[in-house]
């Protein structure tokens, strides 16, 4: 039975998507409802049907979950920023384990693959070092917070929760600034205004602070004053960029930068190294549980001072340099030019001289490694979220590594690349899920995969 758009029904929430919406069913008919749980029953309002699934909005809940929590914010929710913030912590971890186990069982080969108990956070809130936040004007006030879900229309918001206290302070400052000097938001519709999105970094440890302002064009009326009355209050700042980015786009980023004060990156460490981060590059955005996780990948790995290990899509270099002092040599390959000089100067940074690094797909360049000789036992892979090409799979097979250490932000592109090894005759061992991103329905996890005796 399909309902009717704006038809109102009373539904009983049985599950859980993989992206945290609650599922009821019309006779079998799936409908996916925002910020429901498991157990609720609800009043709803039918907002879209398709031929196999609809989707409805809460009017009225009639039963709560008792796993509900009910301190999150509604802002919070509608945004997208802790999307799975109304489940209560421990039941979220419940949930992500879930999710990879579901994975693994629709594939033959991996039923009865372990997966360990998630590593959460003993506090799961303000972890985020790094925000990326909107500027836009509402109700005829230049405003920060984040977009509705599926739309870009700004909700103010003050507290993000998941990031850095101090993050969302100096955010607060910058719109008081931008308020007071009269600078214009930018317009996506008509294309006018200036001042696009704030980027706030902090170190974890270090506490130095990195501020960008995005604009459309290269002139922002007295920044010199407005830069002073940012670091007086924020003393830690050290540095601030302007990225010039007139285009309408969906990259945040363009490649033109101007220093406006300080220096072009801030410092932070990992594991014990000390590391530059500049505006564009990659750097983990829980620092502590990086950590965790980056050592959860060593354990399984199981490194020796003989091992040689390759650190595929090794960006600037944290994962190799962090076990550098564990084995023998440690080759680093990164498609993107500008982390590869980055990772060489952080290893030089750390006194590391056991490292190698190359510009390049990691699938061209370590079958070379081979014809120089190189003998890898170990490959530590960490992929963007649409997982490995199936040329890298191929690469590293014929590589022949004793073991892969594959962190994954994605469990079903990992899923699949794990059918894939198995093909290739190597097989998973082990999985252990790490809570880089509480509130949310995002997964991190590291997994073992052997080459078959």
């Amino acid at each position: 039975m399909i309902p009717k758009k704006n038809e109102t029904l009373e539904l009983e929430i049985i599950d859980l998507t993989h992206e945290g919406l609650g599922v009821a069913k019309l006779d079998r008919y799936p409908l996916f409802i925002e910020n429901a749980l498991p157990g609720e029953k609800v009043e709803a309002l039918v907002m879209k049907v398709g031929k196999k699934y609809g989707f409805a909005k809460v009017l009225k809940w009639l039963e709560f979950s008792s796993d509900r929590n009910e301190a999150i914010q509604g802002e919070l929710l509608r945004t997208g920023i802790a999307d799975l913030g109304h489940l209560t912590y421990e039941k979220q971890l419940d949930f992500k384990r879930k999710q990879i186990q579901d994975l693994l069982k629709k594939n033959s080969h991996l039923t009865d693959i372990k997966v360990a108990e998630v590593i959460g956070m003993a506090e799961p809130v303000g972890y985020r070092n790094k925000a990326q936040i909107p500027v836009r004007r509402v109700n005829g006030q230049l405003e920060t917070g984040f977009y509705r879900k599926h739309s870009h229309d700004l909700v103010p918001i003050e507290d993000f929760l998941i990031q850095d206290p101090v993050i969302d302070q100096i955010v607060i400052k910058c719109r008081d600034l931008f308020r007071k000097y009269g600078l214009n938001a930018y317009d996506e519709t008509a294309k006018t205004g200036l001042i696009k999105n704030v980027i706030v970094r902090r170190g974890f440890y270090s506490h130095e602070v990195m501020v960008v302002i995005v604009t459309t064009k290269p002139k922002i009326f007295r920044i010199e004053q407005l830069i002073e009355e940012l670091v007086v209050e924020f003393p830690k700042i050290k540095s601030v960029l302007q990225n010039i980015h007139p285009d309408n786009s969906n990259n945040i980023l363009s490649d033109d930068f101007n220093l406006l004060f300080g220096q072009e990156y801030i410092t932070d460490t990992l594991l014990g190294n000390q590391y530059y981060i500049s505006a564009p590059s990659f750097y983990q955005i829980n620092t502590e549980m990086a950590e965790v996780l980056y050592q959860e990948a060593f354990r399984l790995a199981d490194l020796s001072k003989d091992d040689i290990v390759i650190d595929a899509y090794c960006g600037i270099g944290t994962i190799g340099l962090s076990i550098a002092n564990q084995v023998q040599q440690v080759y680093g390959v990164e498609s993107v030019g500008e982390a590869i000089e980055d990772a060489k100067i952080n290893a030089k940074l750390n006194g590391i001289e056991n490292v190698s690094y190359r510009v390049g797909r990691a699938e061209d360049i370590m079958p070379e490694w081979v014809s120089e000789g190189v003998k890898p036992s170990v490959i530590i892979v960490d992929p963007p979220r649409k997982g490995l090409a199936e040329g890298f799979i191929e690469s590293a097979c014929e590589v022949a590594p004793d073991k892969i250490v594959y962190i994954s932000c994605n469990p079903a592109t990992f899923t699949r690349d794990v059918a894939r090894f198995a093909e290739n005759g190597y097989q998973l061992q082990e999985v252990t899920p790490v809570d880089l991103f509480p509130q949310t329905h995002h997964v991190e996890l590291v997994g073992l995969i052997t080459r078959k005796k």
